[in-house]
C-alpha cells in the first residue's frame, strides 16, 4: 500500500497541513497551479495580544495566469518584518527561548530567495524535520501533469504508483470519486476535527493559525498535539 497527498505550498500553514503530509508516504507540493491572491500561498496567520493577524510575503503579481513556481518576492525586507513581528508576539511565549533560534535560522536561510514557492518549500522540510516528520516531500514538476482537476491528481496516483490518496476535505466539491474508483485507488478524506488545545497565548484559543504558533508554544511538546 501506498498513500500520498497533494496541496498547493502555504508560507508557514497551520498544523493540519503538517498532519497531512504526516499520514501519508509521499507528499506532492502542487506548484505549477496558478497563484492565487489573498489566500494561504504567501501568508498565514498568526496570535497577537489584538487577535488573530495576518503576516504577509510580498510578491509580484505580473499575470493573472502566473504559477505558484513563477512568483517573485520583491522586497526583501519581508524577512527582517517577520522576525521582528514575530518577537514581539511570542517573546513571551512558553518556548520561546528554546525555539526561536530554530525559527529565526530558518528565516535567515530563505532570505535570499527569490521566488515564493522555494520559501515555502525550505519552510516546509524544515520544520517536518523539526516535528519528527519523515514523509518523502517531491513537487508536481517531478511528475508530468495532464489536463482535468481529478484527472491529473488520478494520473499523480498513478505515476507514483499510489493505492490510496488523502485528500483535504475541501475537495469534496469538485473530485470525482469514480475517477479514482476507475483505476483502484481509494479515495480517503483528511479529519481536521477534535485537535487538542495546548498553551497558547492571548485567548481565545484559535486553531487555524501558523504551526509557528504551537511551536513557540509547546516547543518539543508540540507533537503530542498533532494527530499522527
Amino acid at each position: 500500500m501506498k498513500r500520498i497527498a497533494i496541496l498547493q505550498s502555504n508560507y508557514i500553514p497551520w498544523k493540519g497541513y503538517f498532519d497531512l503530509i504526516a499520514s501519508v508516504d509521499e507528499f506532492i507540493i502542487y506548484d505549477e497551479m496558478q497563484y492565487t491572491k489573498n489566500d494561504w500561498r504567501n501568508r498565514n496567520k498568526i496570535k497577537t495580544k489584538n487577535g488573530v493577524e495576518w503576516i504577509t510575503i510580498p510578491v509580484k503579481i505580473d499575470s493573472l495566469h502566473q504559477k505558484i513556481n513563477q512568483t517573485q518576492i520583491f522586497d526583501p525586507r519581508w524577512v527582517k518584518k517577520h522576525k521582528a513581528t514575530i518577537q514581539t508576539n511570542y517573546a513571551k511565549a512558553k518556548c520561546f527561548e528554546e525555539t526561536k533560534d530554530f525559527v529565526f535560522d530558518l528565516y535567515e536561510k530563505v532570505k535570499s530567495e527569490e521566488y515564493l514557492s522555494k520559501v515555502n518549500y525550505i519552510f516546509i522540510q524544515e520544520i517536518c524535520k523539526y516535528l519528527g516528520i519523515t514523509t518523502k516531500i517531491s513537487l508536481s514538476s517531478d511528475y508530468n501533469l495532464i489536463e482535468g482537476k481529478t484527472e491529473r491528481l488520478v494520473d499523480l496516483c498513478i505515476q507514483t504508483r499510489a493505492t490510496h490518496y488523502l485528500s483535504g476535505p475541501a475537495a469534496k466539491e469538485y473530485l470525482v470519486e469514480e475517477l479514482f474508483n476507475e483505476k483502484d485507488i481509494v479515495l480517503e478524506w483528511m479529519d481536521y476535527s477534535n485537535y487538542k488545545e495546548y498553551n497558547q497565548l492571548h485567548p481565545p484559543f484559535e486553531h487555524g493559525v501558523s504551526i509557528l504558533d504551537l511551536i513557540f508554544n509547546e516547543g518539543e511538546n508540540s507533537r503530542k498535539f498533532l494527530k499522527f
